[in-house]
């Protein structure tokens, strides 16, 4: 126990510089990318327009239905295939984007479709047009609805950001990976790398309620 003690002590400054310098802005970036490109598609097929709503569909499926870790590899080793070459951070915030954004953009559809039709009649009753009503009315309720899974989705994203060092990025998980391997204690560093995921996700969670507390007393006035 004083031995595993030990190496965590030793071990954790390189783990929190790999967590604050490469985890948590690479999450940060790639979620705000997905915020906005899950509104535009979640918008794209609430208007219901035909093309724009197949390509957005198509896109939904392709993303929420295969391997994060698959979508990460054709990005980074199979587009260079055809020209595309992209750098491991690139790639990763690319791929990040486009599968949590296919995600936020169910559950930002869901939210808008869940707030009563009434209204948008009430809003349309005060002379408002349907971008006001929209901006004023549907989107404060649809936020607040939309706020547990979008944090949702956040967390996963910082797990989900384990995989890139599979691309050669030197993130939280693969600087665990070379610190077992130079001290051949694979248990207890990857016990402590998945203790600082668990902080992380933990402190997320907390804000998450503290957000969704705010919200709902925000709505209420």
């Amino acid at each position: 126990m004083a031995h595993a003690w030990e190496l965590w002590v030793q071990s954790f400054p390189q783990l929190l510089a790999a967590t604050i310098k490469t985890t948590i802005p690479l999450a940060l970036i790639s979620f705000a990318l997905a915020l906005v490109l899950g509104t535009l598609v979640a918008l794209a097929r609430f208007a219901r327009v035909p093309v724009l709503s197949q390509l957005s569909w198509l896109y939904v499926w392709v993303f929420r239905g295969t391997p994060l870790l698959v979508q990460l590899f054709i990005v980074f080793f199979g587009l260079p295939k055809i020209g595309v070459v992209l750098d491991a951070w690139t790639a990763a915030i690319v791929t990040l984007s486009l599968n949590t954004g296919a995600y936020a953009s169910e559950a930002i559809r869901a939210s808008i479709v869940s707030v009563p039709h009434g209204q948008w009649e009430a809003g349309y009753t005060l002379n408002l047009t349907q971008v006001q009503v929209f901006g004023k009315v549907i989107a404060p309720q649809a936020f607040r609805i939309a706020l547990p899974p979008l944090s949702n989705d956040f967390i996963d994203l910082i797990k989900g950001t384990s995989l890139v060092s599979t691309i050669t990025i030197t993130d939280l998980f693969m600087t665990g990976q070379q610190i077992a391997s130079a001290t051949y204690e694979p248990l207890i560093l990857y016990v402590e790398v998945a203790a600082i995921y668990l902080l992380i996700c933990t402190l997320l969670s907390f804000v998450q309620s503290k957000l969704e507390a705010k919200s709902s007393l925000y709505v209420q006035r």
